[in-house]
């Protein structure tokens, strides 16, 4: 990909800690990212998103020592890469299996730290998303995170439970907890529960701060929920919709779904959705 000529004047970066050409870089509408295999701890999650991934979006919308929260932390991606860029990071997970498995690994990578580097805060909360602003945190410079995908690891015949079914150390869905949001089977109450918890998040963070929700559509008994497109119009009128990225994926085989008889696509690809806190 080739970049337009920077101009000449001097660069004053308000937002983050990048050169204009990494900034320009990262503006790019689409991305391919393949995820490294997963380390056997984490596995047990049947959902994790990588944290190489969340690490790059840290880096375009903060600046070291900045303070980034993960309001449905599971086994902790956004954490390790907070550790790793140099940013304060605070994760609310309901699952207390998922927070402990968090708490180790952010206690591992804490230790791989020179000694002589400022630690960063880490904070995990044994908690629900819904009660953030009861949680004590500081103002929040940055959100990002990837909500429940509907009930749809608990559909007989999900692609999850097909490959991790039958393995007693990996779970096919997140917990049994009525308040987790990935046990709500009415795709309208499923939307309104989450986007009430992006409006406690608002109430934590700073004017202007940014928030990433990494979600895609879903399809459920022969029908599409374009679930991406409902957080963008709902929580849009909440935050300010700025943007979206397309993760794409070109690493999973594809499956014959359909074949001889009905469209059903191969669905490789995420919405990174960028909003942005703005009060006037």
């Amino acid at each position: 990909m080739k970049c337009d000529s920077l101009s000449t004047r001097p660069f004053h970066n308000r937002l983050n800690d990048l050169q204009p050409k990494d900034w320009i870089k990262f503006q790019k509408s689409w991305f391919i990212h393949n995820p490294p295999p997963r380390k056997k701890d984490v596995l047990r999650h049947p959902a994790k998103f990588p944290e190489s991934l969340v690490q790059q979006f840290i880096e375009f919308f903060t600046k070291g020592g900045m303070n980034v929260l993960d309001p449905m932390l599971g086994t902790g991606s956004t954490l390790i890469a907070c550790i790793r860029s140099g940013r304060n990071g605070f994760g609310v997970e309901i699952n207390p299996k998922y927070a402990e498995i968090a708490q180790n690994e952010v206690d591992n990578e804490l230790a791989q730290l020179n000694m002589f580097r400022e630690h960063p805060k880490i904070r995990i909360i044994h908690g629900d998303a819904v009660d953030i602003p009861s949680f004590n945190l500081p103002m929040i410079d940055y959100c990002i995170t990837s909500p429940p995908y509907w009930d749809m690891l608990r559909m007989r015949g999900a692609d999850t439970q097909k490959k991790r079914r039958g393995k007693d150390e990996l779970d096919v869905y997140y917990s049994d907890d009525p308040n987790d949001l990935g046990n709500i089977e009415d795709y309208e109450a499923f939307l309104g529960a989450l986007v009430n918890i992006y409006q406690k998040i608002f109430e934590v963070m700073r004017n202007r701060a940014y928030l990433t929700i990494i979600v895609k559509n879903v399809k459920k008994q022969g029908k599409m929920f374009p679930l991406a497109w409902d957080i963008g119009k709902e929580v849009g009128k909440i935050f300010t919709l700025k943007d979206e990225k397309i993760w794409c994926q070109d690493d999973i085989r594809l499956a014959p779904y359909g074949l001889g008889n009905a469209w059903v696509s191969n669905t490789f690809h995420h919405y990174c959705l960028q909003f942005r806190k703005e009060v006037e």
